[in-house]
C-alpha cells in the first residue's frame, strides 16, 4: 500500500482532484491512502498567517518555516507510530529535478511519500534544508503553487503501484515503456471518416501485431521525442529498423534540398 501525505494551504483542491476515477477506486480497494494536511492549521498567528516579507526586500511573500515544520512533524509522528520508516519529502519547485517515468517507478516502491506544496514567492530555505529529501519539477515553467505538480506526480506514481490499475500490465505498456512512446490505438468502428483500422490489428496474429506496435512506437519516438532513443531497449532487428528510418529521413531531407525553391 502507498500512503500519500500532502502539506498544502488548499487541501480541498488536492483531495477533490485525486479521490476520483482510478485513484478513487484504488483508495476504496485499499491500495492507496491520500491525506492532505492544512499548513495553516499549524500557524500560531491569530489570523492564521503562514507567510511574511522576505529578508533583503523583494516582491511577494515567503512561507514561514515553523507552520510547515509543525505540519510535517504531525505527519511524521503518525507514520512512525504506525511502524513505518521516515518518509521521503518532495518539494515541488521549477528548480528541482525534472520528474519522469523512471522516477515514478522508483517512488512507487516507497510506503510513504510527503509532498510539500509551496505558494507565494516560495518557502523559507531553512525548512527545505531541514525536512526535504527531494526537490522535483514537472517542467520548465512556473505555477501559482505546488498542488498541481503534486497531483500530476501522484497520478503517475500511483499507476506503478501494484493493484491500482485493473490490468497489471497496462501501467508498463504505455508511453515511455522501454523509453519509447506508445503505439497508435484503435477501437470500433473499423472505418471512420474514410480511415480504416490497420489490417494487422484485425488479423488475430499476435506476433505480427506486437511487431507492428513496436515499429510504430519506434517511429513515433523518432518523430516526436528522439531524445528518448539513446535509452531505448531495442532488439537487434529493432535497431536495424531504427537505422533504416533515420537513413530514410536523411534521404528525404537531401532530396528536398536538391529541389530548392
Amino acid at each position: 500500500m502507498m500512503h500519500y501525505h500532502i502539506l498544502t494551504l488548499f487541501p480541498e483542491m488536492v483531495l477533490s482532484g485525486l479521490c476520483t476515477s482510478i485513484l478513487g477506486r484504488a483508495i476504496n480497494h485499499g491500495y492507496l491512502t491520500i491525506e492532505a494536511t492544512n499548513i495553516r492549521d499549524f500557524s500560531t498567528d491569530k489570523h492564521r498567517h503562514v507567510d511574511d516579507y522576505p529578508y533583503g526586500g523583494g516582491a511577494g511573500m515567503v512561507m514561514q518555516p515553523d507552520p510547515i515544520y509543525k505540519a510535517y512533524g504531525s505527519v511524521e509522528e503518525k507514520i512512525l507510530s504506525e511502524g513505518r520508516k521516515k518518509p521521503r519529502v518532495i518539494y515541488m519547485s521549477p528548480q528541482g529535478q525534472v520528474f519522469h517515468q523512471g522516477l515514478a517507478k522508483e517512488l512507487a516502491k516507497e510506503e510513504d511519500l510527503v509532498f510539500l506544496c509551496g505558494h507565494y514567492e516560495g518557502v523559507d530555505e531553512r525548512i527545505l534544508e531541514e525536512i526535504v529529501t527531494d526537490t522535483m519539477s514537472i517542467g520548465d515553467y512556473v505555477l501559482t503553487g505546488g498542488e498541481l505538480p503534486a497531483m500530476v506526480m501522484i497520478d503517475a506514481i500511483s499507476r506503478m503501484v501494484p493493484g491500482v490499475l485493473p490490468n497489471e500490465a497496462s501501467g508498463e505498456f504505455e508511453s515511455f515503456y522501454d523509453n519509447l512512446l506508445e503505439y497508435p490505438q484503435y477501437t470500433r468502428p473499423v472505418e471512420y471518416h474514410g480511415r480504416k483500422v490497420p489490417d494487422v490489428l484485425l488479423s488475430g496474429h499476435h506476433a505480427n501485431i506486437e511487431k507492428w506496435r513496436r515499429e510504430k512506437s519506434i517511429e513515433r519516438t523518432l518523430k516526436w521525442r528522439p531524445d528518448l532513443l539513446p535509452g531505448a531497449r531495442l532488439s537487434k532487428k529493432e535497431q536495424e529498423y531504427l537505422k533504416q528510418l533515420i537513413e530514410n529521413e536523411k534521404q528525404e531531407s537531401f532530396s528536398g534540398e536538391e529541389k530548392g525553391c
